[in-house]
C-alpha cells in the first residue's frame, strides 16, 4: 500500500462487510450442560467477543466439552503497517529452471530432505521431492538438473547432517508436521545450531516446511526460507534456482 494513501482498517467479515464476526473453538473440562454453555459464553467474552453465541456444544471425551462460539470483535488491523518477508510466489517454468541450472551452474543441484525428530509424516517431503509430486506438479526427482534424496521419516538431526555433508548437498529440506508443545520449533532450531557448531551452516541452503510453517517463522528459527500449506515442487525449485544462481533478492521479497 502506498504510504500517502489513507489507511483502510480491516475487520473480520461475517454476514456483512466490517461486522467483525469471528469464530472460536475450544475445549473446557466440563461435561455438556447449561452451566457449561454459560461458561463457554463467559470464556468468549473474556477474549473480547460481544454477544457470543454457542453454536456447538458436544462431548469430546468423558468430562470434556467441545465448543464453537460466534461473536462480534471490535478489533481491526491496518494492512499498511504490516511488513513481512515473503518467499516468491511466481514459479518459473520447468524449461526455465532447467536452462538456468545448465547455463549458470553447469551441474546438478543436490537436495537432501527428511522429516526429522519423532515426526513420522512424510506427506509433505514426499510431495516436494518424489517424482509424483503434488497437484499435478512433479517433484524435484523429475528434473534433470536436480539430484534429490528423500531420507524419509524420524531422521535425527545428526543423521541428516551427516548424510547431507556426505552427498555434498546444496540444500536441505526439513518437513515438520507434528507441532505439539512446539516440538517443530525446538527440533528445527536444534538442526541449525548443529550446523553452526559443525561449521557448515553458511555452505548449505536450509529450507523448512509444514502446515504450521511460514517464511517469517523459518527465518526466526535460522532457516533461509519457509514454505507452508499448498507449496508445490515448482515453488521450491524456483526458489533454489534463484538463490543458488545469485538472485537472492528475487527469491525473497518484502511485502509493501
Amino acid at each position: 500500500m502506498h504510504p500517502t494513501q489513507p489507511a483502510k482498517m480491516l475487520r473480520a467479515y461475517g454476514d456483512r462487510q466490517g461486522d467483525g464476526m469471528v469464530q472460536m473453538t475450544f475445549v473446557l473440562e466440563m461435561p455438556p450442560s447449561a452451566r457449561a454453555r454459560e461458561c463457554a459464553k463467559k470464556f468468549a467474552e473474556l477474549h473480547g467477543l460481544h454477544e457470543p453465541l454457542v453454536s456447538t456444544m458436544e462431548q469430546c471425551a468423558e468430562g470434556y466439552s467441545y465448543f464453537v462460539v460466534y461473536g462480534h470483535s471490535e478489533h481491526a488491523v491496518d494492512p499498511s503497517l504490516i511488513d513481512v518477508p515473503e518467499v516468491r510466489t511466481e514459479a518459473l517454468s520447468r524449461e526455465e529452471i532447467e536452462h538456468r541450472i545448465h547455463t549458470r551452474l553447469g551441474r546438478k543441484i543436490v537436495v537432501v530432505g527428511a522429516c526429522t525428530g519423532s515426526d513420522a509424516h512424510t506427506v509433505g517431503i514426499d510431495a516436494i521431492l518424489n517424482y509424483k509430486g503434488y497437484a499435478g506438479d512433479k517433484g524435484l526427482e523429475s528434473y534433470k538438473s536436480f539430484e534429490a534424496y528423500n531420507l524419509g521419516a524420524q531422521v535425527e538431526n545428526e543423521q541428516l547432517a551427516e548424510r547431507a555433508q556426505a552427498l555434498g548437498a546444496d540444500a536441505i529440506l526439513v518437513s515438520q508436521i507434528i507441532t505439539q508443545r512446539n516440538c517443530h520449533k525446538e527440533n528445527s532450531a536444534a538442526l541449525i545450531e548443529l550446523a553452526r557448531k559443525q561449521g557448515w551452516r553458511n555452505k548449505v541452503v536450509m529450507l523448512l516446511g509444514g502446515p504450521r510453517i511460514d517464511h517469517k517463522l523459518a527465518l526466526e528459527l535460522g532457516f533461509d526460507a519457509g514454505f507452508g500449506p499448498g507449496t508445490k515442487p515448482g515453488d521450491v525449485a524456483s526458489f533454489l534456482v534463484e538463490w543458488l544462481c545469485g538472485d537472492r533478492d528475487k527469491a525473497v521479497m518484502t511485502s509493501e
